[in-house]
């Protein structure tokens, strides 16, 4: 009987202990405190840095608290990148990292490597609105490492914002059809250049425009403007993420061909001659100038207003469509290679430990609710914000108040926390208007969507990727303008030694870490 009791007695302890401390592992919920609330601790990234802090009278807080039971202490990250990854590290090794933290892909790498976050593949589905919201197979492509997504990763910047234009009246005075692939747009450029297609009787206009826009990780030369010819090939951007051909797109033997088809368009003139020699504003001063018909263009840069209105007032007929890139020979047709940066936020192992992943689920999914939504996008309706006729937020009278102004900006820290590229968003940044001259309703939201709406090749961590050193650099690009300018001949003999001499001097190395790169980081599609 003393032995039951005693049995009994240390049982009632284990139980009173338990309760003392909110809860164990044994429970079914996380720790709480003495209101009933779970602390959550999020270090975020803000959106406007120095603008400050998320002030403690802002009404999420209590929204949160009442109705969630969630108290939610609020960190800022330092707004550049380095310095971010130097505190994420340094709370890693102190093993005090936050429940939910803002983190850069390769820190994440390290971080799942220590055994310091918490896989996160059964959550999504907690976050229903969320995840159809920010959370797309590229989104959690970005945040898996070894088969598990370890990370909640929200779009940036806008994605696939540009596309193929063609002048439509060019079209039309010349009798022609949209073109749908290589020979047919190579027909079209030529009537374009040789055809007097705005009836001015000048031989002053060119088939095909474009610039040289090259980077060391996703765009390569001869660039972005010449992806559309690039993409029928299936060699747009300058790394294939495909496991069959997975590596620099130049030693694709399709690469050569896409080379003779930008050749033939120099040698035949229909080319804007002056493409190697363009800046960006030239290049877009030449087309508001009626230049050539066909270009690859911004969405913004093409249709908002400021920037329509120089083509407007020269061509009040004018008119530019959007159209799908040309098929290729092999059947492939892309507006060229996309990336997509995001913003990764990890929860800790502790935190998934301690019980709390379904309260950060809710908090998250509370900020893409539409009570969530607008308040960390806008602030307090009347207050930061008024509503439009269309249902979008502008400042309206509010003054200094606003979520544009100095004292409401600080209510909005968290917008890129919530904001995924919606209309409602781009509606403010791309109003709808009618054009001065000839009257017409523009809008650059209309035209991104049906840019978005084409196909398009990903490339998604291409930002990532490792870059050449500038020897490499030089030499893979001086030799390709050499080629399309006809400085050196283009011939397969020419071309593998171009290749040859590449490889030698460090191409091989190069291809070689971007593909252990891509595999280790889970970039290959």
């Amino acid at each position: 009987m003393k032995k039951l009791i005693s049995i009994l007695l240390v049982a009632l302890l284990s139980c009173a202990f338990v309760f003392a401390n909110g809860g164990s592992e044994a429970t079914s919920g996380p720790v709480t405190n003495a209101d009933g609330t779970v602390t959550i601790e999020l270090w975020y990234g803000a959106a406007i840095t120095e603008a400050g802090p998320i002030p403690d009278d802002w009404i999420g807080y209590d929204i949160l608290r009442e109705e969630h039971g969630i108290d939610l202490r609020l960190s800022v990250l330092p707004s550049n990148e380095s310095d971010q990854d130097v505190r994420i590290q340094a709370a890693a090794a102190g093993n005090s990292l936050p429940d939910l933290f803002m983190v850069s892909r390769p820190v994440l790498t390290r971080l799942v490597d220590q055994g310091l976050v918490a896989p996160v593949d059964d959550y999504y589905q907690l976050m229903p609105n969320r995840t159809a919201q920010q959370y797309d197979a590229d989104s959690i492509a970005m945040t898996t490492i070894d088969g598990h997504s370890y990370g909640f990763a929200s779009p940036g910047s806008v994605a696939k914002n540009e596309g193929l234009l063609i002048r439509k009246d060019w079209l039309d005075n010349l009798g022609l059809e949209v073109p749908t692939n290589l020979d047919e747009l190579m027909d079209v450029m030529r009537a374009f250049t040789y055809d007097d297609p705005d009836g001015n009787g000048k031989n002053d206009t060119w088939g095909y425009g474009a610039y040289v826009e090259s980077d060391a990780t996703l765009k390569g030369y001869p660039g972005a403007r010449l992806f559309p010819i690039l993409g029928a090939f299936g060699v747009d951007g300058l790394w294939c993420f495909e496991e069959e051909n997975l590596g620099l797109n130049v030693y694709k033997p399709a690469f050569y061909d896409a080379m003779v088809y930008i050749r033939q368009m120099c040698t035949e003139g229909v080319m804007d001659p002056n493409w190697l020699t363009y800046k960006k504003d030239d290049f877009r001063a030449a087309w508001k100038q009626g230049k050539f018909g066909i270009m690859k263009e911004q969405n913004a840069a093409y249709a908002a207003e400021a920037n329509y209105a120089p083509f407007d007032a020269n061509f009040p007929d004018g008119e530019w469509i959007v159209i799908d890139p040309p098929t290729g020979p092999e059947g492939y047709a892309s507006v060229g290679a996309y990336d997509q940066n995001y913003r990764i936020y990890a929860m800790s192992q502790d935190a998934a430990d301690e019980g709390k992943a379904e309260k950060i689920c809710e908090l998250l999914e509370w900020m893409s609710s539409d009570e969530g939504y607008f308040l960390c996008g806008w602030g307090q309706e009347g207050v930061n914000y008024v509503l439009d006729d269309n249902g979008v937020p502008v400042s309206g009278d509010l003054g200094d108040n606003a979520f544009s102004g100095p004292d409401g900006q600080v209510y909005t820290q968290l917008r890129n926390m919530v904001f995924y590229n919606s209309d409602t968003e781009l509606a403010s940044r791309y109003p709808t208007y009618t054009t001065a001259v000839s009257g017409k309703t523009m809008s650059a939201l209309t035209t991104l969507r049906e840019m978005q709406s084409k196909y398009w090749t990903p490339a998604i961590g291409s930002g990532q990727m490792p870059t050449p050193n500038a020897d490499v650099q030089r030499y893979y690009e001086q030799s390709l303008a050499e080629f399309l300018s006809g400085q050196r001949a283009l011939t397969p003999e020419n071309w593998q030694a171009f290749l040859d001499q590449f490889n030698a001097i460090g191409g091989a190395a190069w291809n070689q870490q971007g593909i252990d790169y891509a595999r280790e980081n889970g970039l290959v599609r």
